[in-house]
């Protein structure tokens, strides 16, 4: 979105926790503390953080950091996250341990192995090469990161659907969060098909909305690693799909967001893609319309409105049906089944295009 330019950015929670356990080794090793403590980001470019606190008791010592995420509406945003650091046996290397707060991976398909904590891939190795900047070499270390009310903050996420139990996930590939970049979400898009496609589920659904959600798992019995909550994200959804690809694929949604597809918009956001009323004519041209139907039409401010005044139940067929087109185009994938599936406010189904 062009408005991130204006805004601040911020930090990611792997960036605040590898501030935390380069302030706690240092501490340990040294027994100097850096405040504010200085780390590299995989980037080159390098970020001071202020410590919330810091301590040392015998042979380990942890050290703390408030998330600022910037201007962005991360859940994360003003958590502590806190690290604890002890010396690890001699060739163990960097041993990561899931405090309070960060969740434990119980399912198949994420960049770690079930029973790993959620430290993801690039915040261990940024850690590591924290750690080295304080003890050069090979570093051998026992890491436990905590983020209080972590595991509260983890219900407002998909980490439960992910397999991810306990707590939030310290994610982070830049370690910089640009505010609305919806980073977080696309993530979770991705993970959740790299856990069905692990599970080997046969059937996977991608939907606009809770209701959609809901009306669609209804609709094909779909379990909840089967369904993704693609919000308004179908483009970047079906470009991974065409790089991972299933069996079978049912995009779900409302009929404002489906027409936007119809209408071969990707991006279904209403800042960035408009429903246009008068694409129903366009969509609709097969019925055969009436002068009547057609100047009922222009008067529509909404395609709500302008379903309603075409009043012809055979229009949310040819909605799906066109969706599906354009969504079959951009998976372009000719092994996967996909249709696509329209609902209204209520979750009634009102349009549904055949499985190609």
């Amino acid at each position: 979105m062009t408005q991130a330019t204006s805004l601040r950015r911020g930090w990611t929670t792997g960036s605040c926790a590898t501030a935390a356990a380069k302030a706690a080794w240092s501490l340990l090793m040294t027994g100097d503390c850096p405040d504010p403590v200085t780390i590299s980001l995989p980037g080159g470019k390098e970020a001071a953080f202020a410590l919330d606190g810091s301590g040392r008791n015998g042979g380990s010592a942890w050290a703390s950091v408030i998330k600022d995420a910037g201007d962005d509406p991360d859940v994360t945003h003003g958590a502590l996250i806190t690290v604890h650091v002890e010396a690890a046996p001699a060739e163990s290397g960097v041993i990561f341990r899931a405090g309070e707060g960060v969740g434990t991976i119980t399912q198949p398909g994420l960049p770690l192995p079930p029973g790993e904590p959620a430290i993801n891939p690039v915040p261990r190795a940024m850690i590591r090469a924290a750690l080295e900047q304080i003890t050069p070499g090979p570093v051998d270390a026992c890491v436990t990161i905590s983020i209080a009310n972590g595991e509260k903050l983890a219900e407002r996420t998909l980490n439960a659907r992910l397999g991810i139990l306990g707590g939030l996930s310290v994610l982070g590939t830049t370690g910089v969060v640009i505010p609305y970049s919806c980073s977080a979400w696309i993530h979770s898009i991705h993970r959740g098909v790299d856990v069905a496609r692990a599970l080997a589920l046969p059937h996977i659904a991608g939907s606009t909305g809770a209701t959609s959600e809901n009306a669609i798992r209804k609709l094909y019995g779909l379990s909840d690693s089967a369904l993704i909550e693609m919000g308004d994200f179908a483009g970047g959804f079906l470009k991974y799909l065409r790089r991972h690809s299933v069996p079978r694929l049912t995009i779900a949604g409302g009929l404002a967001k489906m027409t936007k597809l119809a209408q071969g918009h990707l991006d279904l956001h209403s800042s960035r893609s408009l429903a246009d009323p008068q694409a129903l004519e366009r969509l609709a041209a097969p019925l055969r319309l009436s002068k009547a139907q057609i100047d009922r039409l222009k008067d529509a401010q909404t395609i709500a409105q302008g379903y309603a005044a075409l009043d012809d139940e055979r229009l949310g067929e040819l909605i799906a049906q066109r969706a599906a087109r354009i969504a079959r185009e951009t998976l372009d994938d000719p092994g996967c089944q996909l249709d696509v599936v329209i609902f209204d406010r209520q979750g009634t189904m009102i349009g549904r295009s055949a499985v190609s």
